[in-house]
């Protein structure tokens, strides 16, 4: 379990419009990090402010507003810019995986995941913040 200075569990926000993929990845994170789950994208700026989450786990594809557009929001906020964001899709694309980095996401895995590739990956990425 990795625990920021003051010993409390770092949090994830997880954003997929999928309930399945949330309660995967809650399963997947839910014993070593403090799990925020939406299924809303278009409260995810307002959560990321309200909640301050170490990292957030974005879908790219999701009805109303898309990973790219959530993302963009997000840094251009200075609340939530710093928040590191690794992107979560079924696509398997080169460019869309490409567009999502350009666009300041820090990592980028696709459905279906590796468990432990996903354990690893994110853990990776919180370590990067202590």
């Amino acid at each position: 379990m990795i625990m920021n200075g003051s010993d409390k569990k770092q949090s994830v926000l997880i954003v997929d419009d999928e309930k399945s993929i949330i309660l995967a990845l809650t399963d997947i994170l839910g014993l070593n990090y403090k799990i925020h789950a939406l299924l809303d994208s278009q409260r995810t700026v307002h959560v990321a402010e309200e909640e301050k989450p170490d990292l957030i786990i974005l879908d790219v594809f999701m009805p109303e507003m898309d990973g790219f557009e959530v993302i963009t929001l997000l840094k251009l906020n200075d609340k939530t810019k710093h928040i590191p964001v690794v992107f979560i899709t079924g696509l398997d694309n080169r460019k869309a995986e490409e567009n999502g980095l350009m666009l300041g996401a820090v990592d980028y895995i696709t459905k279906p995941f590796q468990v432990e590739v996903v354990k690893q990956r994110i853990e990776n990425q919180l370590k990067k913040l202590l």
